[in-house]
């Protein structure tokens, strides 16, 4: 990973005595272009984020981890390939926003990410978040969710609700929805091994798209939710509980 020219590897421990020489200079310094960037936070492997940028060669994507071992499939794959419009960045999402100015993100996806239905504070949908992202994210900038966890998703639409922001998609079973338009089916199509492996598992997949004003003072949901009854990964489900904030 160290000699990849498309991974940046700054984990807490590094950030902390040190700033990004390339906060607000992506475009032009790392793209050399203008073209959209779009975040995939939690990016895995970086399966997701490589297909985007095959679909889409005129926007530039930037797929985030902590985990460089899993990463680093994603980032040989691009440099094979030579997609000039993808990069990995490896940290802590928690300071996510200590490596992008203002306005410099249009989009952001989470795919698949860790429910973390004990713990509120480190769910990536969580207002916690959502005031990190509007650091860096273009006012109104959009937010996908795709997910496999009831949990989440429940959460994160009452997240949605309780703030009143713009919801422009929502489907708990996005392979058996009908009106879905080609442009989205194309993106949504794109299937990781964990998901393919839930799908064959018979779980639904669950996504929405919402934007993220910069007004408003985000309130969290009030609202206990049903734990999933599993976990990603064949993992069993933590807790005795049944339900959570």
């Amino acid at each position: 990973m160290e000699t990849f020219p498309n991974v940046f590897q700054y984990p807490f421990r590094v950030m902390e005595n040190t700033s990004f020489a390339l906060k607000g200079r992506w475009h032009e310094d790392y793209f050399k272009n203008q073209n959209p960037i779009v975040l995939e936070l939690g990016c895995g492997k970086g399966e997701y984020t490589v297909e985007l940028a095959r679909l889409y060669p005129d926007m530039n994507f930037i797929g985030v981890d902590i985990k460089g071992a899993r990463m680093w499939t994603g980032a040989k794959m691009a440099l094979e390939e030579g997609l000039s419009n993808v990069a990995f960045l490896r940290t802590n999402i928690e300071i996510i926003d200590r490596f992008f100015s203002e306005g410099e993100v249009q989009e952001i996806w989470l795919t698949f990410s860790d429910p973390q239905m004990k713990n509120a504070h480190k769910r990536l949908t969580s207002t916690f978040f959502m005031e990190r992202y509007r650091k860096f994210l273009a006012d109104g900038g959009v937010i996908h969710l795709k997910t496999d966890s009831n949990f989440l998703f429940t959460y994160t639409t009452f997240m949605v609700a309780e703030n009143h922001l713009p919801l422009l998609f929502r489907t708990e079973d996005l392979y058996h929805t009908d009106g879905i338009d080609d442009e989205t089916r194309k993106i949504l199509a794109i299937r990781t091994y964990y998901e393919s492996m839930w799908i064959d598992r018979g779980l639904p997949i669950r996504y929405m798209k919402f934007r993220l004003p910069h007004e408003g003072v985000l309130q969290e949901p009030d609202i206990e939710i049903e734990l999933d009854e599993y976990r990603s990964y064949h993992r069993p489900k933590r807790s005795s509980l049944e339900k959570s904030k």
